[in-house]
């Protein structure tokens, strides 16, 4: 499972995968919702240009529907790329939705001979809980169309491009008046909150003891959040953590009827807990989405200056 250009390192609960360096192979798939081709095609030539060996699957451009090609075509496309022993990231081209459907037959016998970056969020939080599930640490991060959107300048792009490359993995953010002070340990799992409690109750379902859990969301009303969340309680997820990280809930319209803000809701529902809650931390449907490193263990620190979640 090591060789020279393709070591892995347990850290944490994970294997994290080598670094990207110069002329490494980039995977380009799209295993969720469609994108525009010229995106595809754009992104695949930026990476080219900063000197990385780039290969697009074969229906990374393609739709069906809602889908950037049918459930087998997807499939094929991530297989592919999880199985080429010569590619070191596996960038995602967006997210939507449509993951969920592949990790039936996804085989990681490939993968796990020669562990590989997993890049992406949102739909993406699908597939890195079964990288989790299977040990492997993987990056909830800017996806190509951020890169597109926003080139090599964006401090996001520079950051994960420093992760890829071996960097540590350490983000921060200011104060927050929700904010509960104090200082944890823990394996970093979690990403978007609805797609997390579509995978309540599966095997996927492995928030276990010790998490320092980060959710973020896009587009869900006020009272889902509160359902799920309200899954989360009675579930014990809570009451399991080490750890709280709130992100950016995006996209939706403040409910007056629920008699107070999401961020509230999610304050009042870790009450009395004595881990430490940090919000407003910088990942989601933003365009400050910072990459996080999952399914490796770090620390988190939350003062009356704000928050600091770094890998360790």
């Amino acid at each position: 499972m090591c060789s020279k250009d393709n070591c892995v390192m347990p850290v944490g609960a994970g294997v994290v995968p080598a670094p990207l360096v110069a002329g490494g192979r980039i995977a380009i798939v799209s295993p969720s919702g469609c994108i525009d081709p010229v995106l595809v095609d754009r992104g695949a030539e930026m990476l080219r240009c900063a000197g990385y060996d780039v290969v697009v699957g074969v229906h990374a451009r393609s739709a069906h529907g809602r889908f950037a090609g049918t459930r087998a075509e997807r499939l094929a496309d991530l297989q592919a790329a999880f199985d080429d022993p010569l590619v070191r990231v596996v960038m995602c081209s967006r997210g939507g939705y449509g993951a969920v459907q592949l990790l039936r037959d996804l085989d990681l016998g490939g993968f796990m001979r020669s562990p590989k970056w997993v890049v992406g969020f949102s739909d993406i939080t699908a597939i890195h809980a079964l990288l989790q599930a299977n040990g492997c640490a993987s990056l909830h991060a800017p996806m190509l169309k951020h890169l597109v959107s926003c080139g090599w300048d964006d401090c996001c792009v520079r950051h994960l491009m420093e992760v890829l490359g071996g960097g540590c993995c350490e983000v921060a953010c200011g104060a927050h008046p929700l904010n509960r002070a104090g200082e944890a340990v823990g394996v970093v799992r979690g990403g978007n909150l609805s797609v997390l409690a579509g995978l309540r109750g599966t095997w996927l379902d492995c928030v276990g003891e010790g998490t320092i859990l980060f959710l973020e969301d896009v587009g869900e009303r006020p009272y889902r959040i509160d359902r799920m969340l309200w899954n989360l309680e009675l579930g014990g997820v809570f009451d399991r953590l080490a750890g709280l990280v709130v992100g950016q809930f995006t996209g939706y319209e403040d409910d007056l009827t629920m008699g107070c803000g999401v961020y509230d809701l999610i304050a009042r529902m870790v009450r009395g807990r004595g881990y430490p809650v940090c919000f407003d931390f910088p990942v989601g449907h933003v365009d400050a989405n910072e990459p996080v490193v999952c399914g490796v263990r770090a620390r988190l620190s939350v003062d009356a200056a704000g928050a600091v979640l770094r890998q360790l």
